[in-house]
């Protein structure tokens, strides 16, 4: 009787340890990252990208479809090369940060397209809104122990979705699209 709780007790750990295999925590390195986006404006793109973020992917290589990932933005970093647009950026006008600070997106599912590419469909939440949206990912490099990198698109987001409109007189004379292009590359570090 001895030897059999043993051997089942051995199997147990066995099957448990071989589940802790398969998934993998990576954390965003975010000096090795970009978040950015660009919009056009009259004749020329404005482009600009948030400093500050961080995201958690969590692989299971055995079932890509139970993999996640979850990001928060820091609103206030926003970069656009021209402080004066950034701080009207920040302002009630237009993300309200006070309010607002953090744009945050959730997965729901994830779908393997690919032998490097997969599709995650989540939940994008950006100025009290939130919006399903599917980031089409693929990956860089081969995966190793400690990193991996990823070029991550999404059809363009719509700013009146968001309700990051200027008010009507500014709307009309600005020229600036409703459609933002989002650019994201993505460097994680396995967590230990």
């Amino acid at each position: 009787m001895r030897l059999r709780i043993v051997i089942v007790a051995a199997a147990l750990v066995g099957a448990l340890s071989s589940a802790a295999l398969a998934n993998e925590t990576y954390r965003f390195d975010q000096s090795h990252s970009t978040i950015g986006f660009s919009v056009h404006q009259f004749l020329g793109t404005t482009h600009g990208k948030f400093t500050k973020f961080d995201g958690k992917i969590d692989v299971d290589r055995e079932h890509p479809e139970n993999s996640s990932v979850i990001v928060r933005i820091a609103v206030r970093s926003i970069d656009t090369g021209i402080a004066k647009r950034d701080n009207h950026l920040r302002s009630p006008e237009f993300f309200t940060v006070e309010k607002y600070p953090d744009i945050m997106f959730k997965s729901r599912s994830v779908k393997q397209t690919g032998a490097q590419e997969g599709d995650i469909l989540g939940d994008l939440t950006m100025h009290g809104v939130t919006k399903p949206i599917t980031l089409h990912v693929r990956l860089l490099t081969s995966p190793n122990d400690k990193q991996t990198r990823w070029a991550v698109t999404t059809d363009p987001l719509q700013r009146r979705d968001f309700n990051l409109m200027f008010a009507q007189a500014a709307e009309s004379m600005s020229g600036i699209s409703q459609t933002v292009a989002v650019n994201i590359e993505i460097e994680a570090t396995r967590a230990q």
